[in-house]
């Protein structure tokens, strides 16, 4: 089974290295891809839930 990482930092910087570029929005930080239509929207938190990060996970194509 995938481990999800929880840590925002973690996701934030795989996203990056990954090609997403982030845009400062109020209390979240906001991703969009040059290659794709949709965004991701990550909260300023310094943990997860297991919830929010499974749909992050999720729309970077990093899990089913």
């Amino acid at each position: 089974m995938n481990e999800i990482e929880l840590a925002r930092r973690a996701i934030e910087a795989r996203l990056v290295a990954e090609g997403w570029v982030m845009r400062h929005g109020g209390s979240h930080d906001v991703f969009r891809h040059p290659d794709r239509s949709d965004k991701i929207v990550v909260p300023r938190h310094r943990t997860l839930s297991l919830g929010v990060a499974r749909n992050i996970a999720k729309q970077a194509g990093w899990i089913k």
